[in-house]
């Protein structure tokens, strides 16, 4: 399989927001046939969802991978683990030490349990689209039709991506 550009958020707003991003970007070019070839600002947004919680601290990764979308969302959740996340303990949208999300695999699109690419949720988030736009404004998501920077501009004008 040839090496597939993959673009990734990484999130945290639990401990030292700062030090755990960086183990993730730290881990993410010690993955086998993977390198970071890019990386965004980190910014600070707030959380999302009804739990009461600290702010995020959230940047984008876009990585070269020979590892398949499966494989590469098993060694996500294996430095989640690693940096402290429990999956099964916590409460959907609470807070979390590490979140590493595939939100775009080449482009490929693709609905298995445990697995939608692109992300479900990626158009409807700021905190996402902001950083996604700084390394890849012209990226066309698979199955929009539309660019990063063109949902980014739907999302901040109110609209809907």
């Amino acid at each position: 399989m040839p090496d597939a550009l993959v673009y990734l958020g990484i999130g945290s707003n639990l401990g030292d927001r700062g030090a755990f991003v960086r183990a993730a970007v730290d881990a993410l070019g010690r993955l086998q046939a993977t390198r970071v070839v890019a990386l965004s600002a980190v910014i600070e947004t707030d959380p999302v969802g009804p739990i009461e919680q600290g702010p995020y601290l959230n940047t984008v990764a876009v990585i070269e991978t020979g590892l398949g979308p499966r494989p590469l969302l098993e060694e996500l959740h294996r430095i989640e683990r690693a940096n402290g996340r429990d999956r099964a303990a916590e409460r959907r949208w609470g807070p979390r030490t590490l979140d590493l999300d595939i939100l775009v695999y080449a482009d490929m699109q693709s609905d298995e349990p445990g697995l939608t690419i692109p992300h479900p949720r990626l158009a409807e988030r700021l905190f996402v689209l902001r950083p996604l736009a700084e390394v890849a404004p012209e990226l066309t998501v698979p199955g929009t039709g539309r660019t990063v920077s063109g949902l980014l501009a739907s999302l901040e004008q109110g609209g809907s991506a």
